[in-house]
């Protein structure tokens, strides 16, 4: 199991966590330290919110990534208007939205939805009760970070999704195919991750 947490934090980009984890129970890994190291960055400048520390870290390591993943551009580019916003930054904001979303999004119905839901932030004194407050949640930092990892592993020929978080779909898969055939102990709660007995419908009879 130790293994499986370790290429977890390795894959999704939290590589100071793994060192801790490593240091903590013995465990290594034989994934590229390098590529965890400057995943990390990243993932770190998007998560403080600074996007444009992001995007120069991310295009001086992989700039084929911004060229060709033109939905992930617009991504950080929005999340870089959502950033200028929070900051009181309207003016910054507008000129940002104008010079680079709205040309992305012209031809494209859906990034132009995206937009146009950003802009609307500036419509609400108090974004915390309006309809898009989703957009300045810290969650929304961490969804647009979660799409740079990916790109950058497949950019490296290296798995995009970490072994752990299949290994529970498929048990969740295999419990929901058993229940109610035999008799085994289910976990209905992945965070608690305390098994419970499940009755198979021979015992509930």
């Amino acid at each position: 199991m130790n293994n499986f947490v370790m290429d977890y934090l390795v894959t999704e980009g939290y590589y100071e966590a793994a060192v801790a984890f490593g240091r903590e129970t013995g465990t290594t890994t034989s994934a590229n330290v390098s590529s965890a190291i400057e995943r990390t960055q990243i993932r770190k400048a998007i998560q403080d919110g600074d996007i444009q520390l992001a995007m120069e870290l991310l295009n001086d390591a992989h700039p084929q990534i911004l060229e060709e993943q033109s939905g992930l551009l617009f991504h950080l580019q929005q999340q870089q208007v959502i950033e200028l916003i929070r900051a009181g930054r309207t003016e910054a904001a507008l000129d940002y939205a104008q010079e680079y979303l709205a040309p992305r999004s012209e031809n494209n119905p859906d990034l132009l939805l995206e937009l146009e839901r950003t802009m609307a932030l500036l419509i609400f004194d108090d974004v915390s009760t309006s309809p898009l407050a989703d957009l300045m949640d810290v969650a929304q930092r961490q969804k647009t970070a979660d799409e740079v990892n990916p790109c950058i592993l497949r950019t490296q020929l290296e798995e995009a999704e970490s072994q752990l978080p299949v290994l529970l779909k498929l048990m969740l898969w295999m419990q929901d195919r058993l229940k109610g055939k035999v008799v085994f102990p289910v976990i209905e709660d992945v965070l608690v991750a305390e098994p419970i007995l499940a009755p198979s419908n021979e015992a509930a009879t």
